[in-house]
């Protein structure tokens, strides 16, 4: 076998060793954030007292929905495969404007990991098809076969043709393998929307009134287990 026949038939064994090693090894571990606060005295001058009476511009008020956004997490994860990331994209500027302060996370949702093991096959299909196609009368003898069968030749006759449908077929393959079809919203880890129950996305007010419904009742939440640890201590 020359080079090329070589070349044909390594490189897909080699890209079907190398996916196994990616898909088994986990991942590195995210490097926590670090928040540095620089505090700059600043000299303390006293500042005159405002007239409130002599004030014809009312003075501007601060949002409710937006103040209870600090502190808190919304988890976006989306088919990254789908083409969902210009959604994604818009609902967190959405949140953000809505709710400042408030920390809005966009991550892939994989599918099923019997999915993910046979779109890392697609790739070894693919070259195998191109590699027969190209050196099939020298890989049948290797493996046994001494005469090809009749559908390599019919494969062989026209060659770019089946190599290009070869090609195109596996990458429809490896699409669909590789899709998950999912728009799943978490608020601080309360699943708020998820468009694999529902089959449909979220609209930007529906979100917004979910994830402010989810923030008022975690607020509600911790303010009755810090009175609960209040009057406990106090007793």
């Amino acid at each position: 076998m020359d080079r090329a026949q070589l070349l044909l038939l390594g490189l897909p064994l080699f890209l079907f060793v190398t996916d196994l090693f990616s898909l088994f090894t986990p991942p590195p571990p995210k490097p926590p954030s670090h928040h540095h606060h620089h505090h700059h005295r600043q000299p303390h001058t006293p500042k005159p007292p405002i007239n409130s009476e002599s004030l014809d511009i009312p003075l501007p008020k601060t949002s409710a929905v937006g103040g209870i956004g600090y502190g808190s997490t919304v988890n976006i994860n989306f088919c990254a495969s789908c083409s969902y990331r210009g959604t994604a994209v818009t609902m967190k500027k959405m949140l953000e404007t809505q709710f400042p302060g408030i920390d809005v996370i966009l991550d892939n949702y994989p599918p099923p990991l019997p999915k993910r093991l046979l779109s890392k096959l697609v790739p070894v299909f693919q070259f195998g098809v191109i590699g027969i196609i190209m050196a099939g009368e020298q890989i049948f003898p290797m493996i046994g076969i001494m005469t090809p069968p009749p559908w390599y030749y019919s494969l062989r006759a026209n060659r770019f043709g089946s190599i290009a449908s070869a090609w195109l077929l596996g990458n429809v393959m490896q699409s669909f393998l590789q899709s998950s079809g999912a728009f799943e919203v978490y608020c601080n880890g309360e699943l708020v929307f998820s468009k694999l129950k529902e089959g449909r996305f979220p609209g930007e007010i529906e979100l917004r009134d979910l994830v402010s419904k989810t923030l008022v009742n975690s607020r509600v939440t911790d303010n009755l287990e810090w009175s609960g640890i209040s009057s406990v201590a106090g007793q």
